[in-house]
């Protein structure tokens, strides 16, 4: 085959999708590459106060379109002003519930930027949603400066379909499109909107959130994946019902240990599990992780950033004092031992059975937000999900209101309680574990060859979804395709992030520029480089190490290469480490 026919070839395949292999002799041979999905056409505002009445879109209501100046929006942390943009505002699919009687709907915001760049970005929301948040967009990765609608993304964000405290889970369909089906809905309509109000269907779709948003990109990943070609998921929560049900687990560890009680309130007499494990004892586990492990990315500087390494490394038995008189600060009982090494392990029915993933040591156990999780959303936030959005039938309102979320943490049976997640009967006919969760995480299949591109990325000291379970899946991906996962999902480890963001860490970081170079330019990422948020930052963190430089980077690698350090030059400069 002459040179230039080869090229034009080349070319066509690019610009078409297709998936033709051209071997060195003319044929066809081995298997064929991936599509590159190539860069959208960018578009202008045509239409926006009038999309009230000028857009028809099925089993849906606009209630607003407003014209919002640059600058208009105020973004924390983000300093460059928000575009001009176009505010649009409404609901899909309203409906009366025939379980509960109460009244459904899925309201819904758009920000749609005047100087459009062809793309369009679905913010998918944390917690179990509810409400609808500003449609920005955010890029991932502690305190973002900037976002998809400044990048001049078309923006959605959604409440999921409901709103109000989690008894929302008593009606069905309710349930359904909070696991997927909220999605399902808003995807084309979104499209058709944007249709309406630039002349064009956006050329390129994008996916993203973190928590929740990070499981609803899991999700997409394997139900949507012909509607989105690039997904971001963030600290996801993929196997959320079986870590909501961990943290009543650990409720009752620590209850276990715990020294003192509840003086007073509706918990009077309880437990207090926050005396189980101080913030001095786990701020001096932190230190004791990173005395051990420290040194085995080459650099001594309060990272540790070989976290699996870590895990075979440490052990809370030999590395941590046995406290032999007072608990100060220095030391741990035995008994604290115990319950700190089932927490770690994961959690466990009487069986001994695994019924959510094991966590990593890292420093980041000293973070404010791994306490948070362990101690307050423990008892606040996880039994209202479990009882109402995670179990099959779900509770009563009336009993679930006479008791406390303490109380019923520690009257979970991880026995019987647990199986319900795994339930349906005749009114809830998808079990909360199938609505939740990817159908078949493992094959991705159909986002793989049509061109699409997951990126994922997590705090390895998450204390809520574990970073752990997340390096199992891409595990078990990489086995599921031969060892090439790489070629269309890649996973990124954050060493010391907590939930999100925090932690002793380098925590901001664009994936999204990432993910659409992969997209649209096959420019797969090897590394993300991360800062950390010192003095001078947009929004401070403010448990970063003393003797951290406020502008220290690092390289966060593709899973499994670490950042390990090349023997000279400054540890506060990313420039000075490898993954490998």
């Amino acid at each position: 085959m002459r040179r230039t026919t080869m090229f034009r070839i080349l070319k066509a395949t690019l610009i078409s999708g297709s998936t033709v292999a051209i071997s060195a002799c003319g044929g066809s041979s081995g298997p064929a590459p991936l599509p590159v999905l190539g860069a959208p056409t960018p578009g202008t505002l045509v239409s926006c106060t009038d999309l009230a009445t000028k857009a028809v879109l099925g089993n849906t209501t606009i209630s607003s379109a407003t014209l919002v100046a640059s600058g208009g929006l105020v973004v924390a942390g983000v300093t460059t002003p928000m575009p001009e943009h176009c505010l649009v505002k409404g609901e899909m699919n309203r409906r009366t519930s025939s379980v509960d009687g109460k009244s459904y709907a899925i309201g819904f915001e758009m920000r749609l930027p005047t100087a459009w760049n062809g793309r369009y970005f679905y913010q998918a929301n944390g917690g179990i949603d509810g409400s609808v948040v500003t449609a920005t967009g955010p890029n991932s990765g502690g305190a973002p400066v900037s976002n998809a609608l400044q990048m001049g993304f078309a923006v959605l964000s959604s409440d999921a379909g409901h709103s109000g405290p989690p008894w929302w889970g008593l009606d069905p369909q309710a349930r359904l499109d909070y696991g997927y089906q909220a999605v399902g809905s808003l995807t084309p309509m979104a499209k058709n909107l944007i249709k309406v109000a630039y002349g064009k269907s956006p050329d390129r779709s994008y996916f993203g959130g973190c928590s929740n948003g990070g499981r609803h990109a899991m999700v997409a990943a394997t139900r949507y994946s012909d509607q989105y070609d690039g997904i971001l998921a963030g600290a996801p929560g993929f196997h959320l019902p079986k870590a909501a049900t961990a943290q009543l687990w650990k409720v009752q560890q620590y209850a276990s240990i715990a020294t003192t009680t509840i003086a007073t309130g509706a918990d009077a007499g309880q437990p207090d599990i926050t005396s189980a494990v101080t913030a001095a004892e786990f701020k001096m586990l932190g230190d004791k992780i990173v005395a051990k492990c420290d040194v085995l990315d080459g650099a001594s500087d309060g990272i540790v950033s070989d976290i699996k390494a870590c895990q075979t490394t440490f052990n809370i038995k030999t590395d941590v004092a046995t406290c032999s008189g007072a608990r100060d600060g220095s030391c741990l009982t035995d008994a604290q031992k115990t319950v700190l090494g089932n927490i770690f392990s994961g959690a466990r029915n009487s069986r001994g059975e695994s019924t959510y993933s094991n966590f990593y040591y890292d420093p980041g156990v000293a973070g404010s937000n791994y306490a948070a999780w362990h101690y307050s959303n423990s008892t606040a936030l996880d039994p209202g999900a479990v009882a109402f959005i995670f179990t099959t039938p779900p509770s009563s309102q009336a009993a679930f209101l006479a008791t406390t979320g303490l109380k019923y943490g520690l009257n979970f049976n991880m026995d019987t309680d647990y199986t319900k997640m795994f339930a349906t009967d005749t009114v809830y006919k998808e079990s909360p574990w199938s609505y939740m969760t990817p159908p078949n995480e493992t094959d991705l299949s159909s986002l793989k060859n049509r061109g699409a591109k997951l990126l994922v990325y997590h705090g390895s000291a998450d204390p809520i979804f574990s970073a752990a379970d997340t390096s199992k899946w891409y595990d078990a991906l990489q086995t599921a395709n031969a060892g090439t996962a790489g070629d269309f999902a890649r996973y990124f480890m954050v060493p010391g992030m907590n939930h999100c963001s925090g932690g002793p860490s380098t925590d901001q970081f664009d994936m999204l520029s990432q993910l659409v170079n992969w997209v649209e330019k096959a420019q797969a990422p090897e590394q993300v480089i991360a800062k950390a948020r010192g003095a001078g930052a947009n929004i401070v963190n403010t448990e970063l190490p003393a003797n951290w430089g406020a502008a220290r980077s690092r390289p966060l690698c593709a899973y499994p290469k670490v950042a390990r350090y090349n023997g000279g030059g400054s540890v506060e400069d990313a420039a000075n480490f490898s993954c490998r």
